[in-house]
């Protein structure tokens, strides 16, 4: 059992385990691009039975990450640059309209408050620039800065597509984020994505819906950034990013 797991194991049903075990043995490349998943294995390694492992199966295989057979079962799914690019720019497309409803229709005051102190403790982060940063933590809030821009616009169906967005092929806010922490032009980065954060919040609370959208939209294609420097400045890092070990250069 990995660690993640571990510390929930109790509270998780049988499914929900299998669904978090079976993504992080997928995403860490434990078993390689298009090969198929056994399911007899997976079963005793995750130890639970294979009726909640199928349920998990296919719960991967509509995020993407899990193919069907024809002769039954599943194999481990492979991506092309194309296929990343893409679900990053679905997941801009779909904050951004949850930033733009938030802007026009007024958002939650509470979450308002919230996202305010979020945005303060990333400050405090970002902004001094050494190497001694809390990266762990940066990473903790900016997914909760994420998740509050996804709440703020008061709409389940939105919330829903902007999780299932995030579930796309290294489509995360944090996808591309594991083992650069410590590099000063990865940290510039953060700093330009704070900025950016503060500039969505900023139009979200002056009711500028189009330039909230617009901005968050932006905002993703970061992820496309931090991408292509994994992969051209710092390829030995790949193996460190979930996920990235199915993708075809």
């Amino acid at each position: 059992m990995t660690q993640a797991s571990a510390v929930n194991a109790g509270k998780m049903s049988q499914f929900e385990k299998a669904l978090l075990e079976l993504r992080l043995l997928i995403l860490s490349g434990e078993f390689e691009a298009n090969s198929r998943l056994p399911e007899v294995l997976l079963s005793e390694r995750i130890g639970i039975s294979r009726t909640p492992l199928r349920q998990a199966m296919d719960r991967l295989v509509e995020e993407g990450l899990l193919e069907r057979l024809e002769t039954g079962g599943c194999r481990v799914a492979s991506f092309s640059m194309n296929d990343i690019i893409d679900s990053i720019e679905i997941r801009g497309v779909m904050e951004g309209t949850a930033a733009r409803l938030a802007a026009e229709r007024g958002a939650d005051p509470k979450l308002i408050k919230r996202m305010r102190v979020v945005l303060d403790e990333l400050d405090k982060l970002v902004i001094p620039a050494h190497k001694s940063m809390d990266f762990a933590e940066y990473v903790h809030l900016n997914e909760e800065f994420h998740d509050l821009l996804s709440l703020l616009c008061q709409s389940q169906v939105v919330r829903r597509e902007v999780r299932r967005a995030k579930r796309l092929p290294l489509a995360s806010p944090s996808a591309f984020m594991q083992g650069q922490e410590f590099m000063e032009d990865f940290q510039a980065s953060l700093r330009l994505a704070q900025h950016q954060h503060r500039e969505i919040f900023d139009a979200i609370i002056n009711r500028e819906g189009a330039r909230a959208e617009a901005l968050t939209r932006e905002h993703a294609r970061l992820a496309k950034q931090n991408l292509n420097y994994v992969l051209n400045s710092k390829p030995d890092l790949a193996e460190k990013v979930p996920g990235l070990v199915l993708v075809s250069v």
